[in-house]
């Protein structure tokens, strides 16, 4: 959402594309592990509910409440919201390569090599998909951002909180790197 606001996207559509992307994998984590891999993972869904409202309603809801209640505030700290978010995610995606860094190492090219693709073929394959559906340049530019960047710091999160095995981070962490890079 933040690289939305950035880049002059829809933020709205954006957070309802985080939001319905996030809720919709308590669904299709199961049914694709099921497809994939022959067995169903367990899916900690209320779990993902509560950290979803958390990470991703909850400070919409406080910054709508905020705009109402003090906008002249919000107004005056407005130009620099897009720099502490900025700091925030790096020392998040810091944060995310720490905890995982043997395990990264490990797993070596083709764990990069697939991150990489994930988030390039996803914001290139957005952008283009919405520009065939003769969508503004706003709503091309949030689907391309919302393709490419599905947040690795917040999946990474979910995995920590929500899975047990320790190695289901590992992804997420390397994915938080080229998310940004991407």
């Amino acid at each position: 959402n933040l690289c939305t606001l950035i880049a002059g996207g829809d933020v709205a559509l954006s957070v309802l594309m985080t939001t319905s992307t996030t809720l919709g994998c308590i669904f299709m984590t199961p049914l694709i592990c099921k497809m994939v891999l022959g067995t169903v993972v367990p899916v900690d869904s209320m779990g993902i509910v509560v950290s979803t409202f958390q990470v991703v309603l909850a400070p919409i809801f406080l910054g709508v409440a905020a705009n109402t209640l003090v906008p002249k505030l919000c107004k005056a700290v407005a130009p620099f919201t897009p720099i502490v978010g900025v700091i925030s995610t790096v020392l998040l995606v810091g944060a995310s390569v720490a905890k995982c860094a043997e395990p990264i190492l490990g797993a070596g090219l083709p764990l990069q090599f697939a991150c990489l693709a994930l988030h390039l073929l996803g914001g290139i394959l957005g952008y283009y998909a919405s520009k065939a559906a003769s969508l503004n340049e706003k709503i091309c530019r949030t689907v391309a951002i919302e393709t490419a960047m599905k947040s690795s710091a917040f999946g990474f999160l979910l995995a920590s909180l929500h899975f047990g095995a320790f190695n289901v981070r590992v992804p997420s962490a390397v994915s938080v790197v080229w998310m940004a890079i991407t």
